[in-house]
Order: C-alpha cells, then structure tokens, then sequence
C-alpha cells in the first residue's frame, strides 16, 4: 500500500470514529434525566426564537470559557460523559431557607452568625457550598497585578457570602461602605472584600504613631456591626469559674488596672510582593494578598491585661494551657464555614502581653479594627489579635482550627502545593526583625548633592527592638548607620522610624540595601530567595531598591541640570499670544516687534552660540505646539551642540 493510500484509510477510520461517537452520545442522552446533558428538540431554521426562549446575555462568554463558572463538569471517569450542573438548585434548595438556617443571633450584632456551638448550621452551609462551583483560585501568583484600586475585588469571598445569605447576605456592601466611612481616602486597597488595606508610603512613616484612618487593615472575613450596649464576652472552658463579661464590666477599673500600651502590629504578608516578584507562590487572594512595605502600623492601645480576666475566672484548671480567641466573623475554608479561631500560649498571657482592648490613639476601636472590643497580642503576627472578641476558651493544646493548624506556616522552600502537609510548617507567631525603605522608590530618578535622602521603618517582634539600621549605596557592600538622632526612640513593642543621609557618588542606576538589627543581634538575610517560601509569609530579607542617581556635586552633571530646567521653563505662553508668531511673507529682521527666535537667541546667547542658534530654529519649527521644549529636552534635540 502506497504511503498516500495509508493517510487516506487513517483519515477515514478517524472520521468513522468520531461518527460513531456522536450518534452513540446522541442516543445515550436522549430522554434522560440522570443529570447528563439532554438533546432539544430541533426547531425550524428561522432567524425568530421560538416562543419563550429567551436568549442568554452570556451565552457566548459561557461557550467560550471566559465565564467558565458557569460550565458544567465533565465527568469522563466512567464509559460515558456525564455532564454535572455548576449550580444543583434543587440540592440547595432542599437545603432550607437560609433566612431561618442563619438567622440574625441576637439583638445589635449585625454580621455576625454563631457556627461553632452548631454544627448543623456548618453543614447545611457545607452543603449549599458543594452544590455549586465557584472560580477557582490561581495556582500561582504569575499573572500580573491589576493597576487598580481596590487591586482585587475579593469575588470568591463575595460569591461565598451571596451564596449563605440570610444574615450574611449584606456584609460585603456593609463592609465596603464602613472602609469608605473610617480610611483615609488615599489608603491603597490591596483586596475589597474581605478588606485588606496599607497606607501609602509617604503616609505610612510620616510620623511615629500612625493615624486611625492609615493603618493597615488585614481583614479575615466581613466586618459585624455590633452595638457596644449589646456586646458580652464569654469566658469558658478550663477556667475554674467561666464568666460573662459586658464591656462596662470590663471597663471596670475597680476590678481590672488599665494597661496603656503603644504597640506596633505588623502583618507577616508585609513586604510579600518582594516574594511575588522573583519567585510564584500561592495563590488564594485572601491569605496572599500583595501587600507591599505598608502592612505594619503603631498606635496606643488602652485595655486590660487578659491575665487579670482569667484570674477574675477563678484560673485556670489542670491542662489548661492555651487561649482559644473568637472573632464575630465568617471565615472560609475549603467549603467549610466558621468562626476565626486561633490560640495563644498561656505562657504569652500569664507575662502580661495580651491585652482586651477598646481603645486606639484616644478614640474607640473603630469599627474596622476590632470595635467593640479586640485583642492586641504584643510582639505576635497581626494574625493572633482577633478583631470583635466575643469568646475565649481555655483549651489544652494550641486551636485545631484552620487559621492556626493550616494557615500562616512557614514552609521549607521545597516545599509547595503539590507536597505540603500543614504538619511540615512551623506555625508563626513572633515577627522576625525586618526593616524597609520608603523613600526613595524603586526604580525612581534620584536628583542629589552627593547623598541621597532615605526614609523607613525598622521592626522586631518577641519584645526584641531595632538597636542599629544600616543602608547601603552600592547593593551591600558598604554599609552607613543611620544616626541614633535620626530614629525614633526605642520601645519593646514598636517600630523605629529612622532618616539617614545616605553617601552616594556614583551616577547611573544604584541598588539601595537596607538592614536592620536587633537588640538580641538578630538581623536579615541579603537575599529575598532565603526568605521565599510557599505561602509568602514573613518577607525578612534586607529590603533592596533600584534607583537612578543623579549626582549634583559633579561639575558637569550641575552644569547640564541647569542648562535643562532653563529649557524646561522657555513656553510659546511666556512670549506673548500665539498670534506674535510672524505670518508668512513678513520681514521678522525689519519688524519692530521680537519675534520668539530672536528672544531665544537673546535669552542663550550667554550660554553657547550654535546652542542658542538651535533652539531658536526649533523654536520657530514647534511654536504651534506650547510643548515645544519639552521636546527639545526629552529627545535631546540639541545636545550636540553643546560641544565646544
């Protein structure tokens, strides 16, 4: 057989293959409701719909994959495709209402539903879940980031609460709507909902104590309004004699000394887009939000210490070695609903560094930050202090639950999605020592007289604090202290902010490193690939910046700067109406009136004749475009000239 004879019979018994496949579908699926997708009636060739069909707005985006929620599955395990609906609307609905299943729990706490003291409110919630597919999450963070504010819409995290509904149905907008109300209108939002917030830069070390409305916001789930005349805390588990607090109760400071603490909190994403941009990780918007330099903030914090409460209790019973902290918000993992749980040490209490909080720089928790009452854990990952406290359970070990047992753990670096077990992270809880530049910016042009102006911020956590910051000009080779009169004073639990006049000689592009130490001679690591790890978290390494150095103190470079802002300040608007320009035919050497030409000549003749003679010509060439000589100085039209 000749070789074109063999081409044609494989074409052939493709195409007979692939008829046979058809009809056999065609016939398995006609009439059946087994869940598999089902043939429609043919009807006449017409350009009209028949009656009562309605064409779908996003048909074609469905057919094309681009809103591919909405495809059905295609199971292929079996001798059959079975297609699986995203959304089985009778499995939901058997479910029950969802405004009798998650009710609003009690009087002036709106958002917030109870899930842990009912597992069947966690079920039903499971099930409607399951019964419908959501996007999933990227696998990794490659793609690139949105140049938009908020920089991601949080759509699972919206999609999720739509889907519960009852008490949950109006939490995305009412938390939108409380960011709007308590931040500042410059806040850069990293991800809507739920809420993820950092302040600007030049905003965020402007001051040692951050303003209410600029500091950072890691959110977890949606934000409860919850009235203070309503709110209770409850106190049970291994303590000798649980209790129920009101916040007057524990306000009371006949019973409970106050404690003033200024405390600086700082998120364990901090600085994580570092990570983002050299080396992919985990991608899930809520835990790996792309924070930058802004997630820390310092504020004064007045409450009680949670070591008095529990000896209020009685103590604790044998065994009782771990606080379990409840937050008033929903929390989402892997299709299961809950409150946000997490533990700390007893050992952490018992030394006086948790604290029940209720008041931030002199003014009520705002509703953003934890009000009515949270939780301010001293030298610990913002993580560990819960937002709207409603319960604290003394428990034996450190909390099962998802945030603490499979959520912020640092992993080996060979560690990923595809090998990981939550038993191989170590859990985090005292922040590293970590520091960062805020001014400069990368990649920004630098004009300088020999040194270059820096500004950041120096942290440690466990109760350690920043002794010396060190920067360097040339990618870490030398390294300057930044004078001790340059920082802000030292305190156990806060950040210093510094200011050094960095020595820079060199022009051209410069790499800016910034380390820091701490008070036990703990310091960073030089590059971001020994602090990468799956999940982002804890970006330590020395903080490192490209910027363009102009060097003012060198003659020439002085001598061109100026010569470019002369140029940069000529406009056709600085000579008189666009109708001085000369008509044609007119004699511009006669005329008694300047013309642009001459006025230039007579503005440069000082500097250089064949430069003078250059503008001048451009001058007249460019007067209809009042932009004229930003051309000149953006192409470098005459630089030429300027040789002798």
């Amino acid at each position: 057989m000749s070789h074109l004879k063999k081409i044609e019979r494989k074409v052939e018994r493709k195409v007979e293959h692939l008829e046979h496949r058809l009809s056999h579908d065609a016939h398995q699926q006609k009439g059946k409701s087994t869940g598999k997708m089902q043939d429609q009636p043919a009807s006449k060739s017409t350009n009209d719909l028949p009656k009562g069909v309605k064409n779908r707005p996003d048909e074609w985006k469905i057919e094309q994959g681009i809103n591919a929620a909405k495809l059905p599955f295609l199971d292929q395990t079996g001798s059959e495709t079975v297609y699986i609906q995203p959304k089985d609307e009778a499995a939901i609905k058997a479910v029950g209402d969802p405004n009798k299943l998650f009710p609003r729990e009690l009087e002036g706490w709106k958002g917030y539903v109870e899930w842990e003291e009912y597992p069947e409110r966690k079920k039903a919630a499971h099930k409607i879940l399951t019964s419908q597919a959501f996007p999933p999450n990227p696998e990794f963070q490659m793609g690139p980031i949105p140049d938009s504010n908020p920089v991601l819409p949080g759509t699972h995290w919206k999609q999720w609460h739509h889907a519960i509904g009852g008490e949950l149905t109006d939490v995305p907008e009412d938390s939108w709507n409380t960011v709007l109300k308590e931040k500042h209108p410059e806040m850069l939002h990293l991800l809507q909902f739920p809420y993820n917030g950092e302040p600007p830069k030049r905003l965020t070390t402007a001051q040692p104590v951050t303003p209410n409305s600029l500091h950072f916001v890691r959110n977890h789930g949606g934000i409860p309004l919850i009235d203070k005349d309503k709110f209770f805390l409850r106190l049970d588990g291994l303590v000798k004699n649980p209790k129920t607090y009101t916040l007057d109760d524990l306000m009371d400071e006949s019973k409970f000394p106050r404690m003033k603490k200024m405390i600086t909190m700082q998120c364990s994403g901090t600085r994580r887009i570092e990570q983002i941009s050299l080396y992919a990780g985990q991608g899930d918007e809520v835990p790996q939000a792309p924070w930058a330099e802004g997630a820390i903030g310092t504020a004064e914090y007045v409450g009680i210490s949670l070591k008095k409460v529990i000896k209020d209790c009685g103590g604790l019973l044998e065994g009782g070695k771990h606080l379990e902290l409840y937050g008033a918000e929903t929390y989402f993992k892997n299709d299961e609903v809950m409150n946000y749980l997490v533990s700390v040490p007893w050992s952490k209490v018992k030394a006086n560094e948790v604290m029940l909080a209720w008041e931030m720089n002199g003014e009520p928790l705002p509703k953003i930050h934890g009000y009515p009452l949270r939780v301010m854990v001293m030298g610990y990952i913002g993580a560990r202090s819960v937002k709207w406290l409603y319960r604290i359970k003394a428990i034996e070990t450190p909390s099962l639950a998802p945030v603490q047992s499979k959520e912020y753990l640092y992993f080996n670096q060979q560690v990923g999605k595809h090998n990981q077990r939550p038993t191989d992270g170590i859990q985090i809880q005292e922040m590293p020592v970590s520091s960062a530049i805020m001014s400069p910016w990368k990649n920004q042009v630098v004009i300088h007289n020999g040194k270059i102006r820096c500004k950041g911020w120096a942290y440690s956590g466990g109760g350690r604090w920043p002794e010396r910051v060190e920067l360097s000009a040339d990618g870490g080779f030398s390294w300057y202290a930044v004078p001790l009169e340059n920082m802000s004073k030292k305190g156990q639990w806060t950040w210093r902010t510094w200011e050094i006049e960095l020595p820079c000689d060199v022009e051209g592009w410069i790499e800016i490193v910034c380390r820091c130490w701490d008070n036990a001679l703990n310091t960073q690591p030089l590059a971001v690939r020994a602090a990468w790890n799956w999940g982002l978290h804890v970006t330590s390494s020395a903080h490192r910046i490209s910027v363009y150095s102009i060097n003012k103190s060198r003659p020439l470079t002085a001598e061109r700067i100026e010569m470019f802002k002369l140029m940069a300040s000529l406009s056709p608007l600085s000579h008189g109406p666009k109708s001085s320009r000369p008509r044609p035919g007119m004699n511009t050497r006669t005329s008694s009136r300047s013309t642009p030409e001459m006025r230039i000549m007579k503005r440069f003749s000082t500097l250089h004749p064949k430069l003078a003679i250059v503008l001048a010509a451009f001058a007249y060439d460019f007067y209809d475009e009042e932009w004229w000589g930003w051309i000149i100085l953006r192409y470098g039209i005459a630089s030429k000239y300027m040789l002798n």
